[in-house]
């Protein structure tokens, strides 16, 4: 490759990475514990490190492959924004084909437009494994995913209005399954339960 296509090349490599910039202002549902609303960045962050820390738990997990889909699997995010889980339910029980998934691949491919044609096939690939929980990999990496989001959700400084117990009930179809994924599930759903039990919604105080 001379000096000019891969000029050319890293360039569009520069393109893509500004235009992920957007994870970073890109903002979930979640509240971080300083009250703050969290980034998709931030969580693609967290679900990173904890693939990191539990590669001993995870023996059957390549954890290079793992890593790059805890990256990447939020990336349409940059163009489409983060749909709220409680949201997702609403539309899916009123119309089950209403899943984010089609717009999310289609902002993803959009994304990637700038990066070598190579690289937009292998991150789109592993995108789609993810999407299909088709490997170990991306099991994990589901589950991860929504251990995260709850974990986050039991120490944000929330609003008063809310609802843990809908967490009881997410994610649950990517959380079973491996003993260390279980446990933690479990752990989490107890601290969960805890924070529902004492937490008292707005417009409830004199109820």
């Amino acid at each position: 490759m001379n000096d000019s296509a891969n000029d050319a090349r890293l360039a569009g490599v520069l393109d893509f990475l500004r235009a992920a910039e957007r994870l970073k202002v890109t903002h979930r549902s979640a509240y971080t514990s300083e009250g703050t609303s969290e980034s998709v960045a931030e969580h693609s962050w967290r679900v990173c490190l904890m693939a990191v820390v539990l590669r001993d738990e995870l023996p059957h997990v390549d954890l290079g492959k793992l890593l790059a889909m805890c990256v990447i699997h939020d990336l349409g995010e940059a163009i489409g924004g983060d749909v709220p889980a409680p949201e997702q339910a609403r539309r899916l029980a009123s119309d089950p084909r209403a899943t984010k998934s089609a717009q999310e691949r289609e902002d993803l491919l959009t994304l990637l437009t700038p990066l070598p044609a190579a690289t937009r096939a292998r991150i789109a690939s592993l995108w789609d494994e993810y999407e299909a929980a088709s490997s170990p990999e991306a099991r994990t990496a589901k589950a991860l995913d929504k251990l995260e989001t709850i974990l986050q959700h039991t120490q944000g400084d929330n609003p008063s209005d809310f609802d843990y117990r809908f967490n009881l009930g997410y994610g649950r179809a990517f959380t079973s399954g491996d003993p260390t994924i279980v446990r933690l599930r479990a752990m989490l759903d107890a601290e969960t339960e805890r924070l529902a039990e004492t937490h008292t919604p707005r417009g409830r105080e004199d109820a």
